[in-house]
């Protein structure tokens, strides 16, 4: 439902309380948004607070030939431009090192700065139905894989693809949300598609188990325990042969199971933990290593499960940094023996 005439008006007024009622109601999916066309939780962040003080100071502007949530998505996909085309949304200079301990990597990976996004987050934007334009679930449009394959797209058919095939606006609302024209929108449209159909997430990942289903559930205790357990081969089993492992933002990624084992070899170790949560829209978890010096287990990284069918098709780990973002702790107390 959009807002109100009067609560327009007085927002326009400068009446702040009536400017935060009329964005509250749209925050939650402008930030997904954002974190589509940027990849990154902490670059969406500030792009959506951006956008909050250009749509305040440009209030006056909006004369209601469009909705006020159509209005305020063409100001976050202007702010998300602005960071693309400045460079301003890269990956961080620390990191970038391969730690000595880890194996050779099968390839150099392309969109380094990708970081994960709470379901918790994503469940409050899962009421509003995209609109009928859309060619995706909401499910399938917040999958890491689906995040990094819009990346590889350039900012302004990003945007549209984004748009136009995700959120279901139609073609002449994304021309004047992108000041294009309805034929140029459509032309950028398609070679969006051709580039994610040659790019994009394979298609084994769309035969993932439902989320919180039994076989999702049995999947994920049974990684649990092999994970806890340090248990390198009971680990390859549950993996596809083509699995793809990653440490964002370190620029390596490793594929197969040989390589797996190197991985696995190189950051297990008895006594680690796993808390269970979930990131777009995929199984997660924060990963936790003992102290040896104290008894007290400290978060080392967050991971990230790609389910296709009853295995495993790719491994994302985050640093640690990421965790209070999913209500994790930095520390746990260590399990008595």
């Amino acid at each position: 439902m959009d807002s109100s005439p009067d609560l327009i008006e007085r927002a326009q007024a400068g009446d702040e309380a009536a400017f935060r009622e009329l964005v509250d109601a749209h925050r939650n999916e402008l930030h997904l948004h954002c974190y589509r066309m940027l990849g990154s939780f902490h670059d969406a962040e500030d792009a959506l607070q951006e956008a909050l003080i250009a749509a305040w100071r440009g209030l006056s502007t909006f004369e209601g030939r469009s909705s006020i949530r159509t209005w305020l998505y063409r100001v976050a996909t202007s702010r998300c431009l602005n960071m693309l085309r400045s460079g301003r949304a890269r990956a961080r200079e620390e990191g970038l090192m391969q730690p000595p301990e880890l194996p050779r990597p099968t390839r150099l990976g392309e969109v380094l700065w990708i970081e994960p996004y709470p379901d918790a987050l994503i469940d409050r934007v899962a009421d509003r139905a995209p609109g009928p334009e859309a060619l995706y679930q909401t499910t399938e449009a917040v999958s890491l894989a689906f995040i990094t394959a819009l990346q590889l797209l350039p900012p302004r058919q990003r945007a549209i693809h984004i748009l136009r095939d995700v959120l279901g606006f139609h073609s002449t609302e994304v021309a004047q949300m992108v000041d294009a024209t309805e034929e140029s929108v459509n032309s950028a449209l398609k070679r969006a598609r051709a580039t994610l159909r040659q790019r994009g997430p394979d298609s084994a990942s769309q035969h993932a188990p439902p989320p919180q289903s039994p076989e999702e559930r049995a999947l994920v205790e049974r990684f649990t325990r092999a994970f806890q357990a340090a248990d390198i081969e009971a680990l390859v089993e549950l993996l596809t042969e083509d699995v793809w492992i990653s440490m964002p933002p370190i620029p390596f990624e490793w594929q197969g199971h040989a390589r797996a084992r190197d991985v696995f070899g190189a950051v297990l170790q008895p006594g680690q933990q796993l808390v269970a949560t979930r990131a777009n829209g995929q199984p997660a978890f924060g990963f936790y290593q003992p102290d040896s010096r104290a008894p007290i287990l400290h978060g080392v990284g967050l991971l990230v499960l790609t389910l296709a069918g009853d295995r495993i098709s790719a491994m994302s780990r985050f640093e640690s940094g990421l965790l209070s973002r999913f209500g994790l702790p930095r520390t746990l107390p260590r399990r008595p023996a």
